[in-house]
């Protein structure tokens, strides 16, 4: 992947699924972006990465708490710390539900101080922003949110548009 592609110059980058989780540049710090599940081909895929960054999952339900643990992780490495915010997506597709919780830690990182931001997450913020009151139906109309209510998992889907609703980020060990 081209260096522009990696978003090297910027603290703070956006990819979607393998391919972001591979062509990012490296970061100390990868969070696997994902509303409505747990992605686990990619968490292992982050923590599989030669460089053993610390490795967290986030939702709408924890974006507060994990942007609260991402700047507590740069004070204790006492200077700029990069962090890759990698979409689960659906299937390898663009999936707004993730995007949007990706706008919302940013948005998070951003009020921290932490705001030297790739375009491609400056934009997934400035979107989570004036929808911030809608995200709760935005996760439940998207085709990820249909397919799982569909399924029978409303109410995961319902609580998954729940902003901030954990106080804990979710840290994954090695």
């Amino acid at each position: 992947m081209t260096e522009t592609r990696a978003q090297s110059t910027y603290q703070v980058r956006l990819g979607w699924g393998q391919t972001g989780l591979t062509h990012l540049a490296a970061a100390e710090v990868v969070v696997v972006v994902d509303a409505l599940g747990t992605s686990t081909d990619l968490i292992d895929g982050a923590l599989a990465l030669p460089h053993a960054p610390t490795v967290f999952v986030a939702s709408l339900r924890n974006a507060a708490a994990t942007a609260a643990a991402i700047h507590a992780e740069q004070l204790a490495r006492g200077g700029r710390t990069a962090i890759n915010l990698v979409l689960a997506g659906d299937g390898g597709a663009f999936a707004v539900e993730d995007y949007l919780v990706a706008g919302a830690i940013g948005d998070e990182l951003t009020s921290r101080g932490i705001d030297h931001t790739a375009p491609d997450l400056a934009v997934a913020i400035e979107g989570f922003r004036p929808l911030t009151r809608a995200v709760k139906h935005l996760i439940s109309a998207s085709a990820a949110g249909l397919a799982a209510r569909a399924e029978g998992n409303a109410e995961a889907v319902r609580a998954a548009g729940e902003l901030n609703a954990e106080s804990e980020a979710q840290r994954i060990e090695r």
